[in-house]
């Protein structure tokens, strides 16, 4: 999965959001991992809360961007071979006559 994010990231054909160069991808582990300062009794800090979960958001939505982009390039790839072996067949069947 880190391979296929990282093909996805240097491909210049696709837009991706501005990064800074030390930016790392959250991984599962910090997710679950993660814990947020107490503020007494009220609980967490809200804007440290918040923060966190739109860094997650947009990992997410660029994950979710190179997968529809994946999908979509393996179904080009089917279709371009469902023309060439029909193509292949037409061939075949013309060459038998």
């Amino acid at each position: 999965m880190r391979a296929f994010l990282r093909h996805c990231r240097a491909d210049p054909a696709q837009p991706a959001a501005y990064r800074a160069g030390n930016y790392v991808p959250l991984r599962p582990w910090q997710v679950r991992e993660r814990r947020f300062t107490r503020r007494g009794r009220r609980g967490v800090d809200a804007v440290e809360v918040a923060e966190f979960l739109d860094r997650v958001a947009d990992d997410l939505a660029e994950v979710y961007a190179a997968l529809g982009s994946s999908q979509h390039e393996t179904q080009r790839i089917k279709d371009a071979l469902k023309s060439w072996q029909s193509k292949l067949a037409r061939e075949a069947q013309a060459a038998r006559r």
